[in-house]
């Protein structure tokens, strides 16, 4: 059995301890000066965090015997308070908590597909962000982020995965970082894109004008090809706003049935969610989401759920508009997103058998070395 080490911060898994996090956070706001802090953008020079420090990994496996790995980043976890910075830092106590709490119920949807590494990272704080101009936005993302993810999957890459295929997997903004390491680290670096399962790239838009910049990626067509990207986002038929997690020509994958076109599934082919029931407990649930897939504007729509239990709520709907499903992207498709990673494991590892260790061949004596 493959064991998983955490970060300092193992303990704080309970949401409620979310609170008391901001609180603390808050504190230490108070203490700050009047001034909003500019974070560092694309361009300037960024000391990335030192992956070296075993505090900032969120989780990563130390024996690891599973034939592939899976490598996660986790959601927007930081709000800032008051004049905090909008950009997090490493130990920021909330963010921490909140990425437990994420790999604990819609990260661990893959966990069965490989040993597990997962580095926190430092965020942007999504309503300070979302206030920008659109350039800046992009600016600041390919910043302070991007700077510690690239520096986390190399160090992944050169200290753990020892040659293994991977998946990538986020959710929100980490699906945004993991946009990053599929279009510039990846594509720097071909031979280790080849050892790429798959990339789950969930609750953030992937678009046509993206693929056709990176040649090196393709976007999924069923539920067996692998070295793709499987990307949409959740929405009720009702939805008529506009996400920021999504841009004009996104593409989608029905998360059910693995097809790209607008036939439904019925939720009775839905092998379960994962989500909470009315005591707030995660527990496995049946008839929940159903899925269809809108090709025209890039989004999966699910008609099933109940949108007042299930909608992001009223805090949100700046970024979330009423109907969007943003918080279940994973947690709806929960054990099909389980059995497609493992799916997709298993199909790249039959294609690529482990190469057998040629025979020993005996050393020869006396012989003359050709100079």
């Amino acid at each position: 059995m493959k064991k998983l080490i955490y970060g300092s911060m193992i303990g704080l898994l309970a949401l409620g301890l979310l609170s008391a996090c901001n609180q603390n956070d808050k504190k230490t706001e108070t203490k700050q000066s009047a001034a909003v802090e500019t974070p560092a953008k694309t361009g300037d020079t960024i000391e990335p965090s030192d992956y070296h420090d075993v505090d900032n990994w969120l989780a990563k496996t130390t024996d690891p015997t599973e034939l592939a790995d899976v490598f996660i980043l986790y959601p927007t976890a930081y709000q800032k308070q008051g004049n905090q910075s909008p950009v997090s830092k490493i130990d920021n106590l909330s963010m921490q908590a909140g990425a437990q709490v994420f790999l604990a119920n819609q990260g661990s949807a893959f966990e069965s597909s490989g040993n597990v590494f997962a580095p926190y990272y430092r965020q942007l704080d999504a309503n300070w962000l979302l206030s920008q101009s659109a350039e800046k936005q992009a600016e600041y993302a390919n910043g302070v982020p991007k700077a510690d993810v690239l520096a986390a999957f190399h160090y992944y890459i050169e200290n753990y995965n020892n040659g293994r295929p991977f998946i990538l997997v986020g959710h929100s903004q980490g699906a945004s970082m993991v946009k990053e390491i599929l279009f510039d680290y990846l594509k720097k670096n071909p031979e280790v894109n080849e050892r790429m399962v798959a990339a789950y790239v969930l609750g953030q838009s992937v678009t046509q004008a993206e693929l056709d910049a990176n040649p090196q990626t393709k976007f999924a067509e069923g539920p067996d090809d692998t070295g793709v990207i499987i990307s949409y986002n959740t929405v009720s038929p009702t939805f008529e706003g506009e996400l920021s997690t999504t841009a004009p020509g996104a593409l989608a994958i029905n998360p059910i049935t693995w097809t790209r076109d607008e036939t439904p599934a019925p939720v009775e082919a839905n092998l379960g969610s994962y989500v909470r029931n009315e005591e707030g407990n995660y527990e496995r649930a049946m008839g929940v989401a159903d899925a269809r897939v809108d090709t025209a504007r890039g989004l999966v729509i699910c008609s099933t759920a109940d949108v007042a239990r299930y909608g992001m709520p009223e805090s949100a709907r700046k970024i979330f508009p009423e109907g969007s499903f943003h918080n279940n992207d994973i947690s709806f498709y929960y054990y099909n997103l389980q059995q497609n990673a493992e799916n997709r494991v298993a199909q790249y590892l039959a294609a690529h058998p482990a190469p057998t260790p040629e025979a020993e061949q005996p050393v020869a004596e006396n012989v003359e070395s050709i100079q």
